[in-house]
């Protein structure tokens, strides 16, 4: 199965040729090595889809980086940027302007508990330096906690946050920052039998790093409410709330990280929403206007605000807030209300998503797990179901990532643009995606985890 042809695209090979010399010439891509690389000439995009220069069309399974939660160039939001341009295409953060007030109101009204003050960023990585700096200011300690499998982003603190291998080369002695493990009960590493031990065994470990590190010493635990590129991993119920627990009894500031899961990924307009946790701090980004314009932040706790009422927070950027920013947030959050967005995200997760991956890995012997909420959803790929060995190597890269490159290109072949990482296929389409969008692409990945089934012994 391919992806259906669509709407008619006008084709300009010749323009597209030009638009990939003058990038193979000029344009230094983010964490690749640049003389392998192969950039698709993109020529548009609307909805779930988006088209090459030759008029080939994708499905976009990817949502670009898990940020296009609308879809793309929706209607609305390109109106309310094209108005704000014409108003007031910039202002610096000190004033008051309509676009940016308006955008921390509605996104003060979706957050949990007192999460009223809005700080403007201009993306996830920002939201986490500066939350992390909040953190240490409003304790006087400096220690911060993060998982292992985690991604907070690629700026200095964000990075030593950071559990994945992104932060091996990137590291330069940040001081203060201690990971540790998180649950995951398919790959415990607690030896749990079961959901309940899982939560249990990792609040318990969590308790004695922290007794290990000094609880006074401790500012911040951070953690992804969904953990997003390292594994859309599902907090076993209790965990979150454990943490709060701990954090409260230490003084220690909580950082939810919702960058990923945050306005409707997980079928809420946070990820908190779904176990009723409100955190000290909540860093988010991506989703907040599908990333049309970029925009990052933090919501913040009445006692933190409280901190720099009359001490002033040593912290800011040129374009916190930007009008063009803000104005696509309003636009985005507003729509995502008037569209029934994240009812239709949620909607989508339990009727299609779910059991159409169940009924997968009832037939694909290479799928160890499948995992989700929303539009956010895992694919979790085995050589062998009983030994639960991963096809690639952790971090594979080269011949050793053989089998997932495989699958990633006959998507592409195919139609379907796909997220992939490590051992994993994640499903992270629009939140605004249809039933018959969501089933075409599943009827792409079932087609072609042939080639993944090849790999099991």
């Amino acid at each position: 199965m391919t992806i259906s042809p669509g709407p008619s695209v006008d084709a300009d090979p010749a323009l597209g040729q030009a638009v990939k010399a003058a990038d193979r010439a000029h344009v230094f891509h983010s964490w690749s090595a640049q003389s392998v690389i192969d950039p698709l000439a993109v020529a548009g995009a609307e909805g779930s889809y988006f088209w090459d220069f030759e008029g080939k069309r994708y499905l976009d399974f990817s949502s670009q980086l898990v940020n296009t939660n609308i879809g793309h160039q929706h209607p609305k939001v390109v109106a309310a940027i094209q108005e704000q341009a014409a108003k007031l295409c910039t202002f610096a953060p000190a004033f008051a302007i309509e676009a940016r007030s308006e955008a921390a109101r509605l996104i003060a009204e979706r957050t949990p508990g007192d999460l009223d003050k809005i700080f403007f960023t201009n993306g996830g990585a920002e939201a986490n330096e500066n939350a992390i700096r909040m953190a240490r200011l409003h304790t006087g300690r400096q220690k911060v906690l993060s998982t292992y499998r985690s991604y907070h982003g690629a700026t200095a603190n964000a990075i030593a946050l950071t559990g994945d291998p992104r932060r091996w080369q990137n590291e330069i002695g940040v001081s203060g920052v201690v990971h540790f493990w998180g649950p995951y009960p398919y790959r415990s590493n607690f030896h749990a039998g079961n959901e309940a031990q899982e939560c249990e065994r990792a609040l318990a470990h969590l308790e004695q790093v922290i007794a290990f590190e000094g609880p006074q010493t401790v500012a911040a635990i951070i953690l992804e409410t969904v953990v997003g590129t390292a594994g859309i991993l599902i907090p076993p119920a209790g965990y979150l709330a454990g943490v709060r627990e701990i954090c409260d009894r230490y003084g220690i500031v909580f950082i939810l990280d919702e960058v990923m899961a945050g306005f409707g990924r997980t079928g809420e307009w946070f990820a908190a929403d779904h176990w009723g946790v409100t955190p000290d701090l909540l860093t988010f980004a991506k989703g907040v206007n599908s990333g049309y314009v970029p925009l990052g932040g933090v919501a913040i706790s009445g006692e933190i605000a409280a901190t720099f009422a009359e001490r002033p927070f040593p912290g800011g950027l040129t374009y916190s807030g930007h009008p063009l920013a803000c104005a696509s947030a309003v636009a985005t959050i507003n729509a995502m209300a008037e569209e029934g967005i994240v009812e239709n995200a949620k909607h989508i997760g339990e009727t299609v998503i779910g059991p159409e991956l169940r009924a997968m890995a009832e037939r694909h012997p290479s799928v160890g797990e499948v995992r989700g909420l929303g539009v956010f959803w895992a694919v979790e790929l085995v050589k062998n179901r009983e030994t639960r060995e991963p096809i690639t190597p952790y971090n594979a890269a080269g011949a050793a990532n053989a089998p997932i490159a495989e699958l990633a290109a006959e998507c592409k072949k195919r139609g379907l643009w796909p997220f992939t990482n490590m051992n994993r296929f994640h499903v992270v389409p629009p939140c605004n995606v249809s039933e018959s969008e969501v089933k075409e692409g599943l009827a792409i990945l079932d087609e072609v985890l042939t080639l993944t089934d090849a790999h099991t012994v």
